[in-house]
């Protein structure tokens, strides 16, 4: 049992009503009892004030819970009576106009932003930076109150409200055509449309009666190791200050930028190495310029030859991970250089060192056999030959080989 059912009388619902039931009634009572589309009928917009009241507190769960306990009386007594604006409520549902767009007349009044704007900036970081974590100091251009004559925009006292729009800074006007009546808003001719009037004697001879002046502030930003690209990093209130509204925020947005040597994929690190053909087949070693000035040094042993296009994995020299004391992996992509034709030398050795050739397949005794010499392929027709090949190279369930080779290096 609840104490009152003055709120769920006006929705037309029950006590027992669900979310989308309340919503659904004030969204029915609110387009048939708005104002604007009621211009002559006073009750009408009562009407549409207590739904929008009623609405206001059924919809909040906490406010809803004192109601049925204690009534508007318990509301009023804990703080929670509400008070939003019916036209403010109403906007959340129909947007910042009028829902009647001119066929009933109008829009209804913008109450402006409470909160001045966020500055937003993109922090461009290199990868170096992101490993080690680093404080970058950047500076920034923003609006503040003007401390000379604390926001008035003039003298204390020469600040008058203009009587032609009462401060609003627009005008309400009225209109026929036909048969309705439309009704607009426009700014104030007075005041031209900032709700006050100051004499230019009186004007503020710092801010020229502006109000705010433009100051220059230097942040400094925590870039902690092992951020990613789109991670946020807000300053609240240090951004442009408003007289009767709260200061904005600030929000550095960080983007990674590319690098020369490593590719980074969430913590994880890949490096593409080059190595001779000497070094792939007897072993040898590489050495990798780490992004904290280590130098790392690639064994590659004897007996364990290097394919191309071949990955290695080296754990826990990856990226750190984010407010985490833990690493991810460095893959490495082995590229083997073959050497040039005229360095061919004493191939004949070669043959008694490797393996003997495999046995080929031969044609047949009576087929008809040409002779043919390979020839080098022009850039262009080489893409086309590589692209049709990884077209047609693919598993049994469709994923092409080099893209499982690379999830697989990625795990």
């Amino acid at each position: 049992m609840v104490k009152e059912t003055k709120f769920y009388d006006v929705l037309g619902v029950d006590p027992s009503a669900s979310a989308d039931q309340l919503k659904s009634a004030y969204k029915k009572g609110a387009l048939k009892h708005h104002p604007d589309k009621n211009a002559k009928n006073p009750d009408a917009a009562e009407k549409f004030k207590d739904l929008s009241r009623a609405y206001e507190i059924l919809q909040d769960p906490q406010k809803r819970q004192l109601y049925d306990q204690y009534g508007e009386e318990g509301l009023e007594q804990s703080g929670a009576a509400g008070g939003m604006n019916p036209e403010d409520l109403f906007a959340q549902w129909f947007g910042g106009g009028s829902a009647f767009g001119g066929m009933f007349g109008g829009g209804m009044r913008d109450t402006g932003p409470k909160k001045a704007r966020t500055i937003h900036h993109v922090h461009k970081v290199s990868l170096e930076d992101i490993y080690r974590g680093k404080v970058s100091k950047l500076a920034l251009q923003k609006s503040i109150i003007c401390p000379a004559c604390d926001g008035r925009g003039g003298k204390e006292g020469a600040v008058k409200t203009c009587t032609g729009c009462n401060g609003a800074g627009m005008k309400t006007m009225m209109r026929q055509m036909g048969p309705m009546i439309q009704r607009f808003q426009t700014v104030c001719p007075d005041c031209q449309g900032e709700g006050e009037i100051i004499r230019d004697k009186d004007r503020c001879k710092r801010c020229l009666g502006k109000k705010t002046v433009v100051e220059r502030k230097v942040l400094h930003v925590h870039v902690d190791k092992g951020v990613k690209s789109g991670h946020k990093i807000d300053f609240r209130g240090e951004g442009d200050q408003m007289p009767g509204i709260q200061p904005g925020d600030v929000q550095f947005e960080i983007e990674q930028k590319p690098h020369t040597r490593f590719q980074r994929k969430d913590d994880d690190l890949f490096y593409h190495a080059e190595i001779d053909l000497l070094t792939a087949l007897a072993g040898g070693a590489i050495n990798i310029e780490h992004l904290d000035d280590r130098w790392l040094t690639v064994n590659i042993f004897p007996g364990e030859p290097i394919t191309p296009g071949q990955i290695k994995v080296i754990k826990g020299q990856g990226m750190p991970s984010f407010r985490h004391h833990d690493f991810g992996n460095l893959y490495i992509q082995f590229d083997v250089k073959f050497p040039a034709a005229e360095e061919m030398r004493h191939l004949e050795l070669l043959e008694k060192v490797l393996p003997p050739r495999p046995r080929q397949l031969q044609p047949p005794a009576d087929a008809m056999i040409e002779d043919f010499d390979l020839e080098d392929v022009d850039p262009r027709g080489q893409a086309r030959a590589q692209g049709a090949a990884g077209a047609d190279e693919e598993e049994e369930d469709g994923i092409p080989h080099g893209a499982e080779r690379m999830q697989c290096a990625s795990q």
